[in-house]
């Protein structure tokens, strides 16, 4: 069975990053999307709520499961047994940065592999920062986020 692991801080998850996902369950067994503690950046949503806020958008995909963790990807995915690390990418700027994470989990386990799934092009300009921002203003996010997100951030800042 190939496992795959689709690791990031998803503050909040964003189509694009279920774009990715979806492609990735169509090529793997399995695939568990890992809500990473980064110590290094400063974040908007609590792990247990983005972890929830997964759940809930990928609840139709049958072989996906979520997790979180604090520490090295690498030593994740080896712990899970997998086999694979997804990475999307956005545009060509995301490129250098994510070869860079590659190549570093590559000299720490070379039998697990990188493969990067290139967002569809109505997703390129999501990202988690920009839906944060537009919510807070109290714009229109419909566009950008699947439904459960959207009903909890417009929740959060209604009462915020």
């Amino acid at each position: 069975m190939k496992t795959a692991i689709y690791p990031g801080s998803f503050d909040p998850i964003t189509k694009g990053h279920l774009d990715v996902l979806k492609r990735a369950a169509d090529i793997f067994d399995k695939v568990i999307v890992v809500v990473s503690v980064n110590v290094n950046k400063k974040s908007f949503l609590p792990v247990d709520e983005r972890v929830n806020l997964i759940k809930a958008s990928c609840q139709d995909i049958e072989n996906v499961e979520t997790d979180s963790y604090d520490g090295l990807t690498i030593e994740y995915a080896k712990r899970h047994g997998a086999q694979v690390i997804i990475r999307g990418l956005r545009a060509v700027s995301d490129f250098e940065y994510e070869m860079q994470l590659s190549q570093a989990n590559s000299a720490l386990c070379s039998d697990i592999h990188t493969v990067f799934l290139i967002t569809k092009p109505k997703y390129n300009f999501i990202s988690s920062g920009t839906v944060r921002e537009i919510a807070q203003m109290g714009g229109d996010i419909t566009k950008f986020v699947p439904e459960p997100v959207k009903s909890f951030l417009e929740h959060k800042y209604k009462k915020g």
